[in-house]
Order: structure tokens, then sequence, then C-alpha cells
């Protein structure tokens, strides 16, 4: 049985750790470090809008995490052209993640896959809960594509996307965990892995993202997990409860 995954994701706006909520830049926090021993994976994402910051910025936090950090580095937020995949590798990413980049340019994927490898590209699917189900957004969550996030899950499938990470809008720093029925549905329309964020505020739920929605990454974005021994905690925790886990 592969062992699931436990992910710290943190977003920067202009380069600084901030905590969002609803997807807005909430609070901000100084990084003095993350258990990335026992994390599986980090994923860093540039959360600042239009002419809000410098790239420059969120690059140096990418290319510090890379030096500091011996897990794989996923690194996303502003990235539309396979210039800018080319700049993130080349300072330490080993995946991107896309998402608005993809829609508005719906080649991009391919484009990544055939040059790095399916196991490069990340499909994010933000998703906000309507009366009819969940509908997909882009543009920091502000604009709708008119697909599901079941369908825009599959079109980043069938474009090549090797894995798929869902977000919950409304669950966004939440801390009353993650919507297990978003993860389903999105769980159900692929096959490649599915990483579910959004939401988490102790360590039953990851255990009930596993259980109950069957995916192979619980991701995390509050601060107040990452202390010393706190991904460490979790997996302790985990695999108490019987989930495969990875303990270093």
């Amino acid at each position: 049985m592969l062992c699931k995954r436990v992910i710290p994701v943190l977003t920067f706006n202009d380069g600084v750790l901030f905590r969002t909520k609803t997807f807005v830049p909430d609070y901000r926090y100084t990084l003095d470090f993350v258990d990335a021993w026992s994390a599986d994976e980090i994923v860093v994402l540039d959360v600042t809008r239009p002419g809000a910051g410098e790239r420059a910025n969120f690059e140096a936090v990418v290319s510090e995490f890379a030096r500091r950090c011996f897990v794989p580095l996923s690194a996303g937020g502003g990235v539309r052209s396979l210039d800018d995949v080319r700049r993130l590798m080349a300072i330490g990413a080993d995946k991107v993640v896309v998402n608005t980049g993809a829609f508005e340019r719906p080649a991009l994927v391919g484009e990544i896959a055939r040059r790095y490898g399916v196991q490069c590209v990340v499909g994010c699917v933000d998703a906000r809960k309507t009366d009819a189900g969940y509908e997909a957004m882009v543009g920091f969550g502000a604009r709708s594509t008119g697909l599901s996030a079941e369908a825009w899950a599959q079109r980043l499938e069938a474009d090549g996307a090797g894995e798929i990470l869902v977000q919950s809008i409304e669950r966004d720093g939440s801390l009353q965990g993650y919507d297990i029925e978003l993860a389903r549905r999105v769980r159900a329309a692929v096959r490649v892995p599915v990483l579910v964020a959004s939401g988490a505020g102790n360590w039953k739920h990851f255990a009930d993202a596993f259980r109950d929605a069957d995916v192979d990454a619980a991701c995390t974005t509050n601060i107040y997990h990452f202390t010393e021994t706190s991904i460490a905690s979790a997996k302790m925790y985990l695999s108490g409860a019987g989930i495969p886990v990875r303990i270093s």
C-alpha cells in the first residue's frame, strides 16, 4: 500500500509568508523554519496580486527553499508560460502548480508535461461551492471558469497534469476541516493522485480526508502546524489511526 503524504503549503505575498483566508492574504508571519525533515513535500505559492510586488521576491523564496530542503518542492502562482516554468526549475523547483495560466492558455499543461514530464505538473482546482455543486475558479478565486470542479480536474489530467491539488475557497483559513464532498468528487473524477488543501485545523481532519475521500495527500497552510515537531506529530497520529504514512 502506498504511503499517504503530508504536505505543508506556504503562501507568499511579495516574498513574505502570509496566511490566507478565502484566498486573500490575511496575516503575516515570520518564517523561521519549516519541519522539512518530516514533511513528504513542500508547496510554495505566490499569491501576490498584479502590481503589488516583485516576482523576484518569490523566486528568492523558491531558491532558498531549494537550498534548505531535501524533499520535493512544488512552486506555483503566476505560472503563465514555459519560460516561467524554466525559471522555477532552474532555481530548484521539482514541480510547478498551474491553474489560471492553464485556463487562459490550454496548451500550457501539455507543453510543461512534454518538456519536463507529467510528474512535474500539478494541476490546481480552486473551487467555490454553489447550489449545483462546485465551480472551478481562477484568478485568485475571483473568476469563474464556467466548469465544475470535476470537469476542470479532468481537463487538467487530460492535458498532462500528473497530480491534482484541490482547494476550497470557503474553507481556506477556516480550521473547520476539509470539504470532504469536494475532495470525493475530484477523487472520483480523475485517476492521478489528488492532494486536498484548505480547512485543516487538527490531525483528525487529515485522517478524515484519507479515510473519507481517499486522497493521496493532505495539505495544510496554517502556520500553527509549522513547529519543530508538528508534521512528525501529525504522522504519529495518522499512523496510530491506521493510516499508512512515512515515519522518518
